[in-house]
């Protein structure tokens, strides 16, 4: 329907969109593997995003995107051990623990820490300094160079999913809770350590929300769970958990942006991006139930198959 649709531009535009929401797709998709659903990870990201920016600018001194990107980090991981602690320890449900967190985390931020909007003549040096194209191409398209650390991230958590004992753990966290304590995995270190993971690639996915938008606003990212939460579930996570996968995810995200990025270009209001999403996440969900339903009607298909 729309002619700029096929053009390097507009390729190049989706993958830039798709960055920030793939780093917390992989989160979500963790938690979402181990049988929960996360909704506090964009505050986790603005939090620890606007803190460590605000820490460099009223110390006046730019420890550089590598260091930004550690403290950030650090912060997130602290606030997703918080997560951990209270859902692990306490075995209460995921989506009412991280949603009560994320209102936690923004009102901490707003209050404590800064309500101000930070332009980018006021950001460290080291963050307006990454804008690096990898490439540059007529009609304002590029490719931004935060792509590389994204895909090793990616790259990082399937290996992990696939490879590790730790990953192994978290599909049988999710596939049921008690067979994997009576198989010898500590579910509840195990449940802590994830989310201590998770709020470390929050954080890490704001400060490249920070690099890409050149500024930080408290006031962002949070409302944008929906589209993550739908991404994930579209890519084939289940939300029944012990299933899910990084490729799938990947493709779930792009799924969303596009849909998003095609509604503009033809011209539909924006207020429908979120209806279409919405649509998406029930389409998603009722497949996976259907495909459940179906899943247990069949054992007992075959048991009355034997008795016959």
């Amino acid at each position: 329907a729309s002619p700029a649709f096929f053009t390097a531009n507009t390729f190049f535009a989706l993958v830039r969109s798709s960055m920030v929401p793939l780093i917390f797709a992989l989160g979500v998709l963790l938690v979402m593997i181990s049988g929960g659903i996360d909704v506090s990870f964009p505050a986790i990201a603005i939090f620890a995003a606007y803190t460590t920016v605000k820490w460099s600018m009223d110390a006046s001194f730019d420890p550089g995107l590598v260091v930004i990107f550690v403290v950030a980090m650090v912060v997130g991981g602290l606030l997703g051990l918080l997560n951990g602690v209270v859902i692990a320890r306490f075995r209460l449900p995921t989506l009412i623990v991280t949603l009560g967190t994320q209102t936690i985390y923004k009102g901490i931020l707003l209050t404590y820490v800064g309500s101000v909007y930070i332009s980018a003549s006021d950001l460290p040096a080291s963050i307006t300094g990454a804008d690096v194209h990898l490439v540059d191409i007529a009609g304002g398209g590029y490719l931004h160079f935060m792509i590389i650390p994204v895909l090793l991230v990616a790259l990082l958590i399937a290996w992990m999913l696939k490879y590790t004992l730790f990953g192994r753990s978290i599909f049988a966290i999710g596939g049921d809770t008690e067979a994997a304590r009576r198989v010898g995995i500590k579910v509840v270190r195990t449940q802590v350590w994830l989310y201590v993971l998770v709020g470390a690639l929050a954080a890490f996915g704001g400060i490249i929300y920070v690099v890409l938008g050149k500024n930080a606003n408290p006031q962002s990212l949070v409302g944008t769970e929906l589209d993550i939460i739908a991404a994930v579930v579209l890519g084939g996570a289940s939300i029944f958990g012990g299933r899910g996968s990084v490729m799938g995810t990947v493709l779930g995200v792009v799924l969303v942006q596009l849909i998003n990025n095609n509604l503009v270009l033809v011209g539909i209001p924006s207020t429908w991006q979120r209806a279409a999403v919405g649509l998406l996440l029930i389409f998603g969900v009722t497949v996976q139930a259907l495909g459940a339903m179906r899943a247990r009607r069949r054992p007992v298909a075959l048991a009355k198959e034997v008795s016959a």
